[in-house]
């Protein structure tokens, strides 16, 4: 790697953090890469920020539930752990990087801004996580299941979700114990 690469390299780098240091947005690394670590109040203008600052591309929206997560996992100091996390990836093809924001959901109130109106190709990807994991994006313009059917009882990707049955009858197999 040459100067002019590592310098750009530390110029980058230094995007993310600067517009999170003045957002008031805890940050980490994870892989290498910058996580921005915003509240669901300052999620939408972290993000919008970040999307003026060339950071154009939003390549997913997931979610994640630590119900039952072993081992703690890693956030900046003052960020407060919850059962549920929202993960949204950010793209700048000109700056070559990477950004996430990893925003905190409660169980007692499953919801987050949507990014809909910053990034129109949330949609489908928030509903999924609404689907999966019951997380509803507050102002989405259409918060319905796309993956299971609109009568579906519970969110199949929660870890508390019953994981169900189905008996299965082989051919020489004796009846039901």
């Amino acid at each position: 790697m040459s100067e002019v690469d590592v310098a750009s390299d530390a110029t980058q780098r230094s995007i993310a953090a600067e517009l999170a240091e003045l957002a008031g947005v805890p940050t980490s690394l994870s892989r290498g890469q910058e996580v921005l670590h915003p509240s669901r109040e300052r999620y939408i203008a972290v993000a919008t920020a970040l999307r003026g600052a060339g950071f154009g591309f939003l390549s997913d929206v997931c979610a994640v539930d630590y119900l039952t997560a072993k081992e703690p996992r890693s956030l900046p100091e003052g960020v407060a752990p919850e059962r549920f996390e929202v993960v949204a990836s950010l793209l700048s093809h000109g700056r070559r990087r990477r950004v996430r924001l990893r925003v905190q959901i409660p169980e007692d109130d499953p919801n987050c801004p949507t990014l809909f109106f910053v990034y129109p190709g949330a949609d489908n990807m928030e509903r999924e996580a609404y689907d999966m994991f019951g997380i509803t994006f507050t102002g989405h313009p259409d918060m319905t299941r796309i993956l299971m059917p609109q009568d579906w009882e519970g969110h199949p990707l929660r870890k508390d979700y019953g994981v169900g049955r189905v008996p299965v009858q082989f051919k020489e197999a004796p009846g039901p114990r």
